[in-house]
């Protein structure tokens, strides 16, 4: 199992601290962009995406909430090892969204609100290198993991069968059902206020990743 903190929940008066405090214990950091038109909040875009890029090491993912991804993917500086994901459910053409990412040098990532259909980005997993499993409605933080997210996960899956697509879930996390949500299919866990609502953000990590059965 990968831990990605999402920076949404992170002190933004103090980015870079906020993220070298927790990147013992990070495998990924998560960055959540809004438009607030896709989803309704305003969040950091490419300016302090970038300017962070250049002062962190761990791989970033950044999820493009937003109504037109492929206008603004080649706006960040990422790596090889850096994601960006699209919503499938936004305003562009997926396929002009994957190869605009592809472009960038970046891995391609997809995700969908919850009430819409895997159907929707089934034909595009053999294009894709992450899926990320949204279990709360995207928008705000500090959110409750929505029932029937884990059989979700689960028939993604299966669906995903022997592609090489990894499955990260975002919302609602906590020790509590940390487990079940591996145990399901995902392979990299996004946490926000389970890590940054937490005074001793290490040691919140500790407890989420033991409850998922590791120790580091």
């Amino acid at each position: 199992m990968k831990l990605a903190p999402s920076l949404l929940s992170a002190d933004f008066s103090c980015l870079h601290e906020e993220a070298n405090a927790v990147a013992p214990l990070a495998d990924r950091f998560h960055w959540d962009v809004m438009d607030g038109h896709f989803v309704p909040n305003l969040t950091f875009g490419p300016p302090v995406v970038n300017a962070l890029r250049c002062r962190l090491h761990l791989p970033f993912d950044i999820h493009l909430m937003i109504d037109h991804p492929g206008a603004y993917v080649s706006r960040f500086d990422v790596n090889a090892d850096d994601t960006l994901i699209f919503h499938i459910d936004a305003g562009d053409p997926p396929l002009a969204v994957i190869k605009a990412i592809r472009a960038t040098g970046a891995r391609v990532g997809v995700t969908l609100r919850p009430k819409v259909s895997l159907d929707v980005l089934t034909p595009f997993l053999d294009d894709v290198a992450l899926v990320l499993v949204m279990s709360v409605e995207p928008g705000f933080g500090g959110q409750s993991f929505l029932p029937g997210s884990l059989a979700r996960i689960a028939e993604l899956k299966r669906r995903i069968d022997d592609r090489n697509v990894e499955i990260a879930v975002d919302g609602g996390i906590h020790a509590g059902n940390v487990r079940d949500v591996v145990g399901a299919g995902a392979g990299i866990i996004v946490a926000g206020s389970a890590v940054f609502g937490a005074a001793d953000r290490l040691s919140a990590m500790r407890v989420l990743l033991e409850a998922a059965g590791e120790r580091r």
